[in-house]
C-alpha cells in the first residue's frame, strides 16, 4: 500500500478562487512547502501554495494566544466567517491597526490597489462622517493602538488637517496617514504642518522600489524623484515615516535587502513594511500562478538579501502569526543590532502581547531597558526611546537611547481568494471602518464588502446599519 506524497496537517475552509464560494480546504506538508488543497463542486480541485517553509510556519503556531477582545460586537453571527463581518462575535482579536478611508479620490492611477482608487473617483468623506468612523472606532477600542488615515490619497482631502485635528481630539495611541508622498514632495509647508501632529503621529510612505521600472507597473509612474524629495522634507521636520513595500514575484522581490540598506540611511524612517500583492481590487498584469509571494517566501528574501538579520531575528507576531512576521534592531555605534541577538525568539515569544505594539508589555518593557543598558556601545546614543516597534508610541526609558536608534521590519501578508482560511482570517487584527460603521478585516473588506466588490460574490452579506454595539463584551480587554 502506497503513502500519500505529503502530509495531511488539518482541515479548514477557504474560497474557490473562481466564484468565491466558502469551500472545505486541505492544509497539507510536502517536499517543505505547505499547501492548501480545496474542492470547489463547480470549479473542482485547487492547489494553492501558502508558505514556502514549512518549518517557519510550524514555528508560527508555536507563538499562538488567546485572543484580545474589543469592548463591542457589532454584527451578529448569522451565515458564518467570512459573511457577517462587522466585528462579529465569532473573530478572535481585537483592532490592532484600524484604517479609516477619508477619500476614494487620488491623483495617482496605480494599477495595483486594492482600493481601486484613482482621480475619477472624486467622492470624499464629509468631517461628520470622519468624526462618525473614527468614534466607532473608539467605542469599540476604548483607547485604540493605531488609526491609519487612509484613502485613495488622503492627503488631496480638502479638509485633510481638520481630519487630522479630530483624529488627534480622540484617545488614539498613535496615528498614521498613508501617502504616496506626492503633496509632500511638492508642498514644504504641508509637511512642516505634519511635524506638528508628533509625537504620537508617523507617515506610512509608499515606497515600492528604488528603480523606476517597478514603479511604473505597479504605480503608472516613475516615482523616484518624488520619493527622494519627500524624504528629504520629513527629514528636515524629522517626521517618523515608514516605508511600505507593495511586492510582486519577479519585479520587485530582488530589491528587499536594498530597500532596508536605504532605509537604514535615512534618519526619519523608523522601519520598513514588506506587503505581498493582496489578489483583490485592481490588480492589472497580476497573473497569481506567476506573481504571488507568501510571507514565508519575503521572510527568506529578507534574510538571503539583507547582512542584518538571520533567522531567529524574524519571528512571527502572536495577534496574527499566519500573516505578520518582524525583526527589530539598534541602530548603535553604525552598527545594525538585531534585538534577538540578546533575547532569544523563544523568550521574545513568551513577553509578546496580542497587539503590534510589543513595547506596551511591561515584561518586554522591562527587557528591553535592561538588554539596552548592557549593550556594547551604549553611548552612541542620546535623549529618550520614544517609539519602538511598528506604531511607535512613546515609551520612557535610560536617557542614552533616542527613538531614531530603533528600527523594524514587518512583513505582512493579507488573505485574498487564493490563500484564504477561515481559522486564519478570524485572527486578523488590522481592519478597515465600513461607511457605515462596520469594523472589518482588511482581507475579507477588500473580496467582499468594499463597494467595488459589490456582486462578486454568491451570497448576500449582513449589514448593521447605524450599528448599535452589541452587549456581547462589556469593558474586555481592548
Amino acid at each position: 500500500m502506497a503513502d500519500r506524497p505529503y502530509i495531511f496537517f488539518e482541515l479548514t475552509n477557504s474560497l474557490c478562487s473562481k466564484c468565491l464560494r466558502k469551500v472545505e480546504a486541505k492544509v497539507i506538508i510536502q517536499d517543505g512547502r505547505v499547501y492548501l488543497l480545496k474542492h470547489c463542486p463547480e470549479h473542482r480541485h485547487e492547489k494553492v501554495l501558502i508558505a514556502t517553509d514549512a518549518d517557519y510556519y510550524m514555528f508560527s503556531r508555536r507563538a499562538l494566544k488567546p485572543g484580545t477582545m474589543p469592548r463591542h460586537f457589532n454584527t451578529r453571527i448569522e451565515r458564518g466567517c467570512p459573511y457577517d463581518c462587522g466585528l462579529c462575535p465569532d473573530h478572535e482579536q481585537h483592532s490592532c491597526l484600524v484604517l479609516v478611508e477619508i477619500t476614494d479620490c487620488c491623483n495617482l492611477t496605480c494599477p495595483v490597489c486594492y482600493a481601486e482608487s484613482s482621480p475619477r473617483r472624486v467622492s470624499h468623506r464629509s468631517l461628520d462622517q470622519v468624526a462618525f468612523l473614527l468614534d466607532r472606532v473608539v467605542a469599540n477600542e476604548g483607547r485604540p493602538d493605531v488609526v491609519q488615515i487612509s484613502g485613495g490619497e488622503p492627503t488631496i482631502h480638502p479638509e485633510f488637517f481638520e481630519v487630522l485635528d479630530l483624529a488627534k481630539a480622540r484617545p488614539i495611541r498613535h496615528l498614521m496617514v498613508n501617502t504616496n508622498g506626492l503633496r509632500i514632495a511638492r508642498d514644504a509647508e504641508f509637511t512642516r504642518r505634519l511635524a506638528g501632529y508628533m509625537p504620537g503621529f508617523e507617515v506610512y510612505l509608499q515606497f515600492d522600489s528604488l528603480d523606476a521600472a517597478p514603479q511604473k507597473a505597479l504605480r503608472g509612474a516613475d516615482l523616484v524623484d518624488v520619493h527622494k524629495r519627500a524624504l528629504d522634507r520629513l527629514n528636515e521636520h524629522n517626521v517618523s515615516t515608514t516605508l511600505v513595500v507593495t511586492l510582486r514575484k519577479g519585479l520587485n522581490d530582488d530589491q528587499v535587502g536594498a530597500i532596508v540598506d536605504f532605509a537604514l540611511g535615512q534618519p526619519c524612517v523608523r522601519g520598513v513594511t514588506f506587503q505581498p500583492v493582496q489578489a483583490a481590487g485592481r490588480v492589472e498584469g497580476f497573473d497569481p500562478a506567476r506573481d504571488r509571494l507568501t510571507l514565508s517566501e519575503v521572510r527568506s528574501l529578507l534574510l538571503e538579501q539583507s547582512p542584518h538579520f538571520r533567522p531567529e531575528d524574524v519571528v512571527p507576531v502572536p495577534c496574527h502569526p499566519d500573516c505578520l512576521a518582524m525583526a527589530y534592531a539598534l541602530k548603535l555605534g553604525g552598527r545594525v543590532i538585531p534585538l534577538t541577538q540578546f533575547l532569544e525568539p523563544s523568550r521574545l515569544l513568551e513577553v509578546q502581547s496580542n497587539t503590534i505594539l510589543l513595547e506596551q508589555d511591561p515584561e518586554l518593557r522591562r527587557l528591553v531597558v535592561e538588554l539596552f543598558s548592557t549593550s556594547h556601545s551604549p553611548d552612541s546614543a542620546a535623549g529618550t526611546l520614544r517609539q519602538l516597534l511598528c506604531c511607535l508610541p512613546e515609551l520612557s526609558v535610560p536617557p542614552q537611547l533616542t527613538y531614531d536608534k530603533v528600527f523594524r521590519v514587518l512583513i505582512v501578508q493579507f488573505l485574498d481568494a487564493y490563500n484564504f482560511d477561515v481559522r486564519s482570517v478570524k485572527k486578523s487584527c488590522i481592519h478597515i471602518v465600513h461607511p457605515d460603521g462596520r469594523i472589518i478585516p482588511f482581507d475579507t473588506y477588500n473580496l467582499f464588502y468594499r463597494d467595488t466588490a459589490s456582486g462578486r460574490w454568491p451570497l448576500p452579506l449582513s449589514a448593521s446599519a447605524g450599528l448599535p454595539a452589541l452587549p456581547v463584551v462589556e469593558g474586555a480587554g481592548a
